[in-house]
């Protein structure tokens, strides 16, 4: 069995000289950028729910299982929302910053959603909103 073990050749870790762990958070530059780029080729919901990541700071299974009545209520979006977290059971309540306002709620008529609608509806017909597969899809395009 230590025949097997002892070949002359080692394997290179696949981690050799990467960072693994954590990834460190956007910078504010980074931010702007990929806000602007969203803005430039018109993706109004990758920028409706990008800016929205980046103010709830919620995790992606909360983010995609938003309805529009938890943001927006009376044909406008609120400025400050609250939502039960999933993993941890307690309500977290965010500011939601103009620009995020402004992108939600031009992804809301533009979609035509409803107050009972997920703010995130899937395209899939099986599914009601955006997986978090799909959502990391999106994310890392």
């Amino acid at each position: 069995m230590e025949a097997l073990n002892s070949s002359g050749a080692r394997q290179v870790p696949w981690n050799k000289g990467r960072l693994t762990g954590q990834k460190p958070p956007l910078k504010l530059r980074e931010i702007w950028a990929i806000r602007t780029r969203l803005q430039m080729s018109c993706n109004v919901r990758e920028l409706a729910m990008f800016n929205l990541a980046i103010d709830s700071k919620l995790r992606a299974c909360d983010l995609t299982q938003l309805q529009v009545q938890d943001v927006c209520m009376g044909g406008h979006v609120l400025s400050r929302a609250s939502v039960l977290q999933q993993k941890t059971q307690w309500p977290v309540q965010f500011e939601i910053t103009e620009l995020t306002r402004q992108s939600v709620a031009a992804w809301i008529s533009a979609r035509g959603l409803k107050p009972v609608d997920f703010l995130f509806p899937s395209r899939i017909s099986a599914s009601p909103h955006v997986s978090t597969r799909q959502y990391a899809r999106i994310v890392h395009r």
